[in-house]
């Protein structure tokens, strides 16, 4: 079984160990182990960091911030530094798509072949978009002329979740570090090893001592609390449930900590009967099964128009019953088991429920182990839990409409607001539902393709704020405004 550090901070930072295995550092000398989903027995045994844990790594955070050579570098070096990051993390994809395959049960194919080519690509997206970035320019009548600075807010703590670990660590930790922050990880303790893999990465590629910290550890009365409370930070960025959102929006509001929140979603996806049935149906396949469903942006409530509703039903059906379902290790397993035991009963205990919901199986259900096979109800209410609760598994509800209107008012009735999806031959009726689909993003005829320029998050319950592009700039600098005298005769004009 491997070993993996709990912090990564200043004091370690010319350590060139191997990635292979390092010894647990957290001050109790406490530890927790990681759970091979597939095995279902332990893999790696990981130092439990904890409140203490956290503090370290902020002050470490700080001091590299406060009197380091991290936020007074030209974005040019910086972005240096980070393409040298997607350099290594590339050369490295083998070792970091098994992390998060042992680590969750992610299908091999997609953490190596998605998430680690997605992880370089938001390093070097972010490295060139901090060094490329203008700043506003106010020429005054009044012989003054104003302008603009955008200058890291300082320590960021970074918390992320277990579904997307290594690549949704990067959507935050990319732009924060690209425009001069410095940062605290705290992955989900289900998911621990990639982090600190990446983390190692970045000692190799030249980022300077403190500047990218990760703690392991739990959330409540433990390292996540820690640093969410810790008035020492500057900003927080979370990725997870909407409860526990809740929580830390709170935590921030008492030191007035600026917090950026991406939580839980139920997408529509609405396909109207003029759409190109199979790319419809070969999309909405990937929209909810991907990652054994464990998807906040999951197009889990399907609405399909009555007049091609049996023929999808039957085509999506039988995508869905032919994925291959095995070891998350072979190259040609598609269905992985759920991340971890407590996942499993949560998402089983909807499959179990269905007929007392007052659905049909129409194909899927338990398999062996961690698994939930693809499934696929109908007959269910709108109302139902089903059809409302984020499930976070392999389980969609599929829905008959009649008319556009009915398809929007359907799809909008949710707490939820962090995208949907529709699919239509019709521009105009693709430019109109788009704009009336109460959601953060909104695809059309596809899922799941990002641009990092355009913003990202939801509405309701699906959190605060938006990051990527100069969304995140906005949110991991603070902007100066500089006025400056440059013609005395213009004073009392």
């Amino acid at each position: 079984m491997r070993q993996i550090a709990a912090v990564d901070v200043e004091d370690r930072s010319g350590d060139q160990r191997s990635l292979v295995a390092a010894q647990p550092a957290s001050l109790s000398g406490a530890t927790f182990s990681s759970t091979d989903p597939h095995t279902r027995r332990p893999w790696a045994e990981v130092a439990l960091g904890d409140g203490a844990d956290a503090s370290r790594a902020v002050t470490a955070a700080r001091r590299a911030f406060d009197t380091g050579p991290w936020p007074r570098m030209g974005a040019a070096e910086r972005g240096r530094i980070l393409h040298r990051l997607a350099d290594l993390i590339e050369a490295h994809a083998d070792e970091l798509g098994l992390a998060d395959t042992q680590d969750m049960g992610k299908p091999i194919t997609q953490s190596r072949g998605n998430d680690v080519p997605r992880t370089a690509a938001n390093f070097r997206f972010f490295a060139d978009h901090a060094r490329l970035s203008t700043s506003e320019a106010y020429p005054m009548d009044t012989g003054h002329h104003a302008y603009t600075r955008c200058e890291p807010a300082g320590v960021v703590a970074a918390i992320a979740p277990w579904n997307f670990p290594m690549m949704l660590e990067s959507w935050k930790v990319a732009p924060a570090l690209a425009w001069g922050n410095t940062v605290v990880l705290k992955p989900a303790e289900d998911t621990p090893v990639s982090a600190t893999l990446m983390a190692r990465l970045a000692l190799e590629a030249g980022m300077p001592p403190g500047v990218f910290n990760v703690v392991h550890g739990y959330g409540p009365d433990s390292a996540g609390q820690a640093l969410t409370e810790n008035p020492a930070v500057d900003r927080i960025t979370f990725t997870g449930e909407s409860g526990t959102g809740r929580v830390i929006a709170a935590a921030g509001a008492r030191n007035l900590t600026p917090v950026s929140l991406e939580l839980g979603g139920k997408g529509a996806n609405v396909v109207f009967a003029d759409a190109d049935l199979d790319n419809a149906v070969e999309w909405s396949i990937r929209a909810v099964f991907t990652n054994s469903g464990q998807v906040c942006l999951a197009g889990s409530r399907l609405y399909v128009q009555r007049e091609i509703y049996d023929e999808f039903l039957t085509r999506f059906a039988a995508a869905a019953d032919a994925m291959v379902i095995g070891d998350p290790k072979d190259e040609t397993t598609r269905i992985g088991p759920l991340a971890s035991a407590e996942h499993h009963a949560k998402v089983a205990g909807y499959v179990d429920t269905i007929a007392e919901q007052g659905g049909t199986l129409h194909t899927g259900g338990r398999g062996d182990g961690w698994t939930i096979r693809p499934t696929v109800i109908t007959g269910m209410g709108h109302k139902a839990r089903h059809a409302r609760e984020e499930i976070f598994g392999p389980v969609v509800v599929v829905t008959p409409f009649t008319t556009e209107a009915e398809a929007v008012e359907l799809a909008s009735d949710t707490p939820y607001g962090l995208n949907a999806m529709l699919f239509t031959e019709n521009l105009h009726r693709a430019h109109r539902v788009a704009a009336a689909l109460r959601a953060g993003t909104v695809w059309v005829n596809c899922f799941f393709v990002r641009d990092l320029r355009a913003p990202f998050g939801g509405a309701g319950d699906s959190g605060i704020g938006r990051e990527e592009g100069t969304f995140s700039r906005e949110f991991f600098t603070e902007p100066k405004a500089v006025v400056m005298q440059i013609d005395t005769a213009a004073e009392g004009r």
